[in-house]
C-alpha cells in the first residue's frame, strides 16, 4: 500500500518487528523497531541514543544472528524515529553522473 506520498510500495508493520542498527566497524550497536518498509528504505524506532545514526553508513541486522541484514544510510531523525535509505551495490549504476565519469576514465585508461 502507497501512503504518505511515498513513490514506492512501503508496507507498514501490524506488529513490533525487533531489529538491530550496527555500525560499519561493529563498534556500536543500536535495539530499535521497525516501523514500515519499502524497497528503497524503512522508518524506524530508535531506543536509546541516536547520536551514532550520525555515520555515513551502518547496518541493520534482520536476524538475531546478522545473517540477513541491510547496509543503510541515514535520512532523518524525528524524535526516537528516523528513515533509513538502503544502499545497494547497484546504486552507483543509477547515477548518470557517476556513469558517465566511469565511461571517461575507463576511455582514457585504454589509450
Amino acid at each position: 500500500m502507497k501512503f504518505d506520498g511515498r513513490k514506492t510500495l512501503r508496507v507498514r508493520m501490524d506488529h513490533k518487528q525487533a531489529v538491530n542498527l550496527m555500525g560499519s566497524d561493529g563498534t556500536w550497536r543500536r535495539s530499535c523497531v521497525l516501523l514500515d518498509v519499502s524497497d528503497s528504505g524503512a522508518k524506524i524506532e530508535v531506543e536509546g541514543t541516536l547520536d551514532v545514526l550520525q555515520a555515513k553508513e551502518f547496518f541493520m541486522l534482520l536476524s538475531s544472528t546478522g545473517l540477513a541484514y541491510r547496509r543503510c544510510e541515514l535520512v532523518w531523525i524525528d524524535g526516537t524515529m528516523a528513515g533509513v535509505h538502503f544502499i545497494t551495490a547497484d546504486r552507483k549504476k543509477k547515477n548518470p553522473a557517476n556513469a558517465q565519469g566511469a565511461e571517461a576514465r575507463n576511455s582514457t585508461q585504454g589509450k
